[in-house]
């Protein structure tokens, strides 16, 4: 029998397509699944969202969630996605500019805040300022970010610490996740003294707290745009997108936490 380290089978799924399992109700009208690319800060909207959709238009639909980065480039490969969502502009306009979406969908969703959080016991008390000495806070400590190459909560950071000039005392002190909700999970575990997240993945994990929120000057925008992808066959890849907009998906997001920058019937 073979053996794979956890290391290794890590390596193999980052390059893999995640495995897809259809939603509930899937007993859909049309034909084929719904494929939804999803950046992982919205899983638990969309988890919720899901059924709703389904249920309601009898649309079978999986979603995959990772770093927007990682599904851009899945994406770019010939993953079978219908409709795309990123946390941030510039993996769309990457995959816009390859021409792989669809004329004419793309649209600004969501936004987001960026937040410092610690393990829900925490007591820091700070200021997110320009100086501010979190290097220091952080001690032998690991500060939890998602890969600040790539992926759009950790490209944020990077600006954030850079802007307010402690990027070079934090740097040595980082621990880069896949993805956001992987830095928030070892914060979670008390893995990490501190993380970097967004403020809806704060809201959703009770083991962490926020220590404070970054100035919103202090990094680009946070937008979400949601976007059909070119190759897609589905109809209902345009139904899905104007659905988040709907009344159940927009109480959902908001209760979350996502602020809307798309209104209804735009």
């Amino acid at each position: 029998m073979m053996f794979i380290s956890v290391r290794r089978l890590a390596a193999i799924s980052a390059l893999t397509f995640l495995a897809l399992t259809p939603a509930d109700g899937a007993g859909a009208q049309t034909s084929g699944k719904l494929v939804v690319f999803a950046a992982a800060s919205l899983a638990t909207a969309l988890n919720a969202i899901q059924p709703i959709f389904v249920k309601e238009k009898g649309q079978a639909t999986v979603i995959s969630y990772g770093s927007s980065g990682v599904l851009a480039k899945q994406i770019e490969q010939g993953a079978p996605a219908d409709v795309f969502i990123s946390a941030d502009t510039k993996w769309v306009d990457y995959l816009q500019k390859k021409n792989l979406l669809a004329p004419h969908t793309r649209r600004n969703l969501l936004g987001n805040d960026l937040v410092l959080v610690e393990p829900a016991d925490g007591k820091t008390k700070l200021d997110i300022k320009p100086g501010f000495d979190l290097a220091k806070l952080t001690g032998d400590g690991k500060i939890a970010v998602c890969t600040v190459a790539s992926c759009p909560a950790g490209i944020y950071a990077k600006e954030a610490f850079t802007k307010l000039g402690v990027w070079s005392a934090v740097e040595p002190k980082l621990a880069q996740a896949n993805n956001v909700r992987d830095a928030l999970a070892l914060v979670a575990r008390g893995e990490a003294k501190y993380g970097v997240v967004y403020g809806t993945d704060a809201k959703a994990e009770p083991k962490v707290r926020v220590v404070a929120i970054f100035p919103a000057d202090s990094h680009s925008p946070i937008v979400y745009p949601v976007v059909v992808v070119a190759s897609s066959k589905n109809a209902n890849a345009a139904v899905f997108e104007a659905f988040l907009t709907s009344q159940a998906a927009t109480k959902i997001l908001t209760d979350q936490g996502f602020e809307f920058l798309l209104k209804k019937g735009e």
